[in-house]
């Protein structure tokens, strides 16, 4: 019995302990009220945490500066190179760009751009230089190119029609500049060539024709001339009916202006008529032309069939043209007058040809419309 209740006692002991709860500490009871007497006057280090924050920011700082600096001076470098490409770039560009000094040792290379030969062109800028200084059709100087260069330039738009752009690279200038040349050195040189040589000498008389009369001319040696139209097409005057109506070529079945070529017996043209509407006939041509007025008694044209103009001549003056078909076959001797008359009126055929050479009157375009007299003439 005692040994039982010892044994329940020890239990109810045990199961006390293990329930026992360690006693609570309080906060306010731990507070340190004031420092402690040893810790006066002692510096409190920053822990290596700060130190190590404040060493990564230094080091940023230097890193941003010193990558600041070398982008200055990339950009200064680049700058420099940009300003040394573009010096290199202009002087390749002055020492290879088109000039007439490039091709002056090459004389049918001058022939295929300018239509002359080497020794007409130079004599074609001495007379040029003595014009100086020359009105612009843009106003302002040209000093990029020489005299001789803008001449070149103007007989290389009329011998091969390249456009402006073309000729801007090839110069190394723009293109309103090669408009201002263009244009400026058609009206010069169509006031040096055609109104103070061709328009000035007139056509040659008859004493002078004879002194170089062809073989092809000795039925006709009294020729004074012989004449000829040609048409130029040009682009559809879309502004204006009534413009479009008048230049309407029957003939060619375009819109076209016509012109009137003379030439002597050796084949030298020594008249050229200023452009009309493609609609106007030979005969108008020549009686507005002022051809006939250079012509005196005793005189002989020669002409194609469509020049019926033996009512409107000076008194005294002989037209002589093929002959028309009023039966049903030519006699002998008309066949005899017209194989003649070909034979002589050949030159002035070839003549158109060769001024049909100059490729800008293949098509007169419309900026060029108001200049095409000028330039018709220039080329003849």
């Amino acid at each position: 019995m005692c040994c039982n209740v010892s044994c329940v006692h020890v239990y109810r002991n045990r199961t006390r302990t293990r329930h026992v709860r360690p006693p609570r500490i309080s906060v306010e009871s731990h507070h340190v009220s004031a420092v402690p007497a040893d810790l006066h006057g002692v510096t409190v280090q920053p822990s290596s945490s700060t130190v190590s924050q404040s060493s990564a920011a230094d080091a940023t700082d230097n890193f941003i500066a010193s990558q600041a600096n070398q982008i200055s001076q990339l950009t200064r470098e680049v700058l420099e190179l940009r300003q040394q490409i573009h010096s290199l770039s202009e002087q390749l560009r002055l020492t290879t760009r088109f000039s007439y000094a490039s091709i002056s040792t090459q004389p049918e290379v001058v022939l295929q751009f300018t239509g002359l030969s080497v020794d007409a062109f130079q004599v074609l800028v001495c007379m040029a230089s003595k014009l100086q200084p020359i009105n612009y059709y843009l106003g302002g100087k040209v000093v990029s190119l020489g005299v001789a260069d803008q001449i070149l330039m103007g007989l290389m738009k009329l011998k091969r029609n390249y456009t402006h752009v073309d000729l801007a690279m090839r110069f190394g200038i723009s293109s309103a500049t090669v408009k201002n040349v263009v244009l400026t050195w058609i009206s010069v040189l169509h006031e040096m060539l055609f109104d103070g040589l061709l328009g000035a000498v007139g056509i040659p008389s008859q004493l002078k024709n004879q002194s170089s009369l062809p073989s092809s001319f000795s039925s006709f040696s009294n020729c004074r001339i012989v004449v000829d139209c040609t048409e130029v097409q040009i682009a559809v005057p879309r502004n204006s009916m009534s413009k479009q109506n008048s230049t309407w070529s029957h003939y060619k079945q375009r819109n076209t202006f016509k012109g009137l070529i003379g030439v002597a017996p050796n084949a030298c043209i020594t008249f050229v008529s200023k452009l009309y509407p493609g609609s106007t006939s030979d005969k108008q041509i020549v009686q507005h032309c002022g051809v006939l007025q250079q012509l005196n008694s005793g005189d002989l044209i020669l002409a194609d069939k469509g020049f019926v103009i033996q009512d409107i001549v000076p008194p005294g003056v002989f037209v002589n043209v093929p002959p028309f078909l009023l039966k049903s076959q030519f006699t002998p001797q008309e066949v005899m007058c017209t194989k003649r008359i070909a034979r002589a009126r050949i030159h002035v055929q070839r003549a158109i040809e060769r001024i049909k050479g100059f490729q800008i009157l293949r098509h007169i375009p419309v900026h060029f419309r108001p200049w095409a007299s000028k330039i018709f003439q220039l080329c003849a």
